[in-house]
């Protein structure tokens, strides 16, 4: 079985669909919120010079996503599938952001759930590196049930090296923990 690193995915809550160049301008209307780079290991990513960095590398990766409120087609955030390693049976998902309007009504979990679910028909497990700043992504990765597992210098596309916590969730832990319809 092929793990396409951009399917389309939804719940009832989302849709994720896979990024494309002329996405830009609605991702970078949520992304200029300097409030959702705070404790992000890159700070300035709201401003567009930055952003445009970033916007380039998520296409190049061909793993990343644009994601959507499905009761009013809002432009919820993006997030990405990206170091496929067959060899360790894991991927990494990351580089996801949400507005802040979305933020603490259930987006980032139905959007990892469906990434979660998706990635664990093809690997064991599912990696996140997440900013050692970043106590509000750590906090919800935990809330998953995803354990840290180390700690790692990243090189974020076109950005300086920045610490990041490892953390890793296990497809029978994932499984275990009864999160219901697995639909994709």
């Amino acid at each position: 079985m092929h793990f396409d690193l951009q399917p389309t995915l939804a719940n009832d809550l989302i849709e994720v669909v896979p990024l494309k160049a002329e996405d830009f301008e609605k991702l970078f209307e949520v992304a200029s919120d300097p409030l959702i780079w705070e404790q992000h290991p890159n700070k300035d990513r709201y401003k567009r010079e930055v952003f445009e960095n970033f916007f380039k590398g998520a296409l190049e990766s061909n793993g990343a996503f644009i994601v959507y409120d499905k009761a009013t087609g809002a432009v919820v955030g993006s997030s990405r599938f990206y170091d496929f390693d067959e060899e360790n049976n894991s991927v990494v998902v990351g580089y996801t952001f949400i507005g802040r309007s979305f933020w603490g009504k259930g987006h980032n979990a139905a959007l990892k759930k469906l990434m979660f679910d998706y990635a664990f028909h093809f690997v064991d497990k599912v990696i996140l590196h997440i900013g050692a700043t970043n106590f509000r992504s750590q906090k919800a990765t935990e809330k998953l049930g995803a354990k840290k597992i180390g700690e790692l210098e990243v090189a974020y596309y076109g950005e300086p090296v920045k610490w990041n916590f490892v953390y890793q969730m296990e497809k029978a832990k994932w499984e275990e923990q009864n999160f219901g319809d697995r639909r994709f």
